[in-house]
């Protein structure tokens, strides 16, 4: 799936994120992402099966929070491997929501949530947040975080983050998931949020 994709430096992205919020909110913007990731154009078009999934990604999102807890698996890697799949279901969720197609999300954004967020915050999620958005940087791709792919080698940067401040990113991030695409926690799954 990454193949697909091209890889950018970290001062790429910074600058790709600088040259965004000068753009004019217009597609402009959505049109300069897929020009600087090297994806194919695609037509939003919101429908009834990507609300569906888009409630679903965001559920799984609530699911997958379980394992951001305070009690739960405490291996760096894995905690961060799972925020990754947090912030990509969440961010997915969105996408879905908007009209991208769930082939086009696989294909041209995979699992770099850092690309999530840019795609996301030039379709009107508006979510700034320096921080968050230097999380997703560290996180993606977030496959570099599973246990398999860290076993015996050096740790990849994690940005001098910790365990507190990502599960307060993480869960203001998912909140405003919920706000903007007005999908409701579900009494069963209130408590997947971590304290």
């Amino acid at each position: 799936m990454d193949s697909f994709v091209s890889v950018a430096s970290p001062d790429e992205i910074a600058a790709v994120s600088a040259a965004l919020r000068s753009l004019p909110n217009d597609n402009s913007a959505l049109a300069a992402l897929w020009k600087i990731y090297g994806a194919q154009p695609v037509r939003l078009l919101r429908t009834q099966e990507g609300r569906s999934l888009s409630r679903a990604r965001y559920e799984r999102a609530l699911e997958f929070m379980h394992g951001l807890e305070p009690n739960g698996r405490s291996d760096w890697p894995y905690f961060l491997y799972t925020t990754g799949i947090v912030t990509q279901l969440a961010l997915s969720s969105h996408l879905l929501d908007v009209g991208f197609p769930d082939s086009w999300c696989a294909r041209h954004v995979g699992l770099h949530v850092d690309r999530s967020l840019a795609y996301a915050n030039v379709t009107a999620f508006g979510y700034d947040c320096p921080e968050t958005e230097r999380l997703m940087q560290v996180l993606s791709p977030y496959w570099k975080w599973n246990q398999q792919n860290v076993a015996g080698g050096p740790l990849p940067d994690d940005g001098g983050f910790t365990p507190d401040l990502v599960r307060a990113l993480v869960c203001g991030l998912v909140d405003h998931v919920c706000h903007v695409t007005g999908h409701a926690r579900s009494r069963g799954r209130a408590g997947g949020r971590p304290s």
